[in-house]
């Protein structure tokens, strides 16, 4: 879903935080629960509070490829040991959110950062405080300075709007001046609005991040304060869990060699690449749906790809694909055989008009008789058509044809190739 954005100006409306998905991709699932998804051909997923922000989630998944534990952005706890389905639970992939995977990004306890923002903001008695937060997170943070000092948080109309969404405690107002302590995005924490900020009212500005910031502003205080897990709960993580593999899940960042020595030595389950029998069944019932003829072996084999793991498309992407899939152009034919019964058409192209583009529906298509609708080519793309389809003919279509009628096909398709 496409993350809302904050209006421009106080008067603007509120955004639009709906979902830009189409309604027949959701289905809600409870965090907590396993569900089986499929029928005959199972998948079963569970959902787990990942510590993150309000509502972020960790998924388990398991079925026929083995375990996969993908926690997403989050932040270990200790409590998280006491899961039913993650206790005694093997796992065999586990994407994991590397954002502070080095030895360097020591981060103190969320508990501990909001405390280190307290003692600033007593250091400064007769100062406003502004605290720069991103869209969504460290909701945590506000609510316990909010507390600790016995103010309101002022806020944006919008952000007021996903507060009450949220559900958080009614520590929050829209009213300028009504609260010492004021929620802004943390785009907004920059030299000349401390400026400007300093020239009304004293003013500091508060900003809870884990990651390294270069400050600008003397009155600027940066607090490790991190919605991602630190380097020493991550191996507290991944120690306890033992998985078989680790992956990141931030780009560009490895940490498979710090948690080698926690890892399983037990075997990973290998993906089941199979295709089930179900899912063969509903593609042959679609394509007589349709009308059109089972894909040829080489079309097959041009679409065929090793696999990539995981990869994470939007069916929107998917629905992309498929439709041009459906409108490659087809390239002249250069063969005439028998070897090209209905429903095992097997056909050489001609490479200068470019490989792999493949269609049963096009002009210079090979009928289900074994005759083109071109004129022969020449001989050498000819003796190379025909070697090519009997090589890669299917076996059962070999079977079909004695020795003598062989030699007499073979005949028969170098009699075409002198007489054209």
């Amino acid at each position: 879903p496409r993350a809302c954005s904050p209006p421009l100006g106080p008067s603007s409306p509120l955004p639009d935080c709906s979902p830009q998905v189409q309604p027949h991709w959701i289905r809600p699932l409870e965090v907590g629960q396993s569900h089986v998804l499929g029928d005959e051909v199972t998948v079963t997923v569970t959902l787990l509070d990942s510590n993150h922000c309000p509502g972020s989630v960790m998924f388990l998944f398991e079925g026929t490829f083995g375990t996969i534990l993908y926690t997403g952005d989050f932040r270990y706890s200790s409590s998280m040991q006491g899961e039913p389905v993650l206790r005694g639970c093997h796992i065999d992939r586990l994407y994991l959110d590397n954002t502070h995977c080095h030895p360097q990004r020591a981060l103190p306890s969320r508990q501990q950062a909001t405390r280190q923002a307290a003692d600033i903001i007593r250091m400064h008695p007769q100062h406003q405080v502004v605290i720069g937060v991103y869209r969504l997170g460290k909701e945590t943070l506000l609510v316990d300075l909010a507390m600790e000092f016995r103010t309101w948080v002022v806020v944006s109309p919008w952000r007021m709007h996903q507060m009450r969404l949220l559900e958080l405690p009614d520590v929050f107002t829209t009213e300028e001046g009504a609260g010492r302590i004021r929620a802004v995005d943390v785009a907004e924490i920059r030299w000349d609005t401390l400026v400007s900020w300093n020239t009304q009212h004293p003013t500091i500005a508060i900003l809870p991040t884990g990651r390294p910031v270069k400050v600008s502003h003397p009155n600027i205080y940066l607090i490790p304060y991190s919605d991602h897990s630190s380097f020493s709960e991550l191996c507290e993580f991944v120690k306890w869990l033992r998985p078989c593999a680790v992956i990141p899940i931030v780009k560009g960042g490895t940490c498979q060699d710090y948690f080698q020595k926690y890892l399983s030595p037990a075997p990973q389950a290998l993906p089941d690449l199979t295709i089930p029998k179900p899912v063969q069944e509903l593609v042959q019932q679609q394509s007589r749906r349709k009308g059109k003829e089972p894909v040829c072996l080489l079309k097959r084999a041009a679409q065929h790809s090793t696999p990539r793991g995981v990869v994470y498309e939007s069916p929107e992407k998917d629905t992309e694909k498929s439709e041009e899939l459906t409108t490659v152009q087809v390239p002249q034919q250069s063969c005439q055989s028998a070897f090209c019964p209905k429903g095992s058409c097997i056909c050489h192209t001609d490479k200068e008009k470019g490989e792999g583009e493949l269609s049963g529906e096009q002009p210079g298509a090979v009928t289900a008789a074994g005759t083109a609708s071109q004129a022969p080519p020449s001989d050498e793309h000819c003796a190379m058509g025909l070697a090519e389809q009997y090589l890669l003919a299917p076996l059962p279509v070999l079977k079909q044809y004695s020795s003598q009628k062989f030699d007499k096909l073979v005949e028969d398709f170098l009699r075409r190739g002198e007489e054209s």
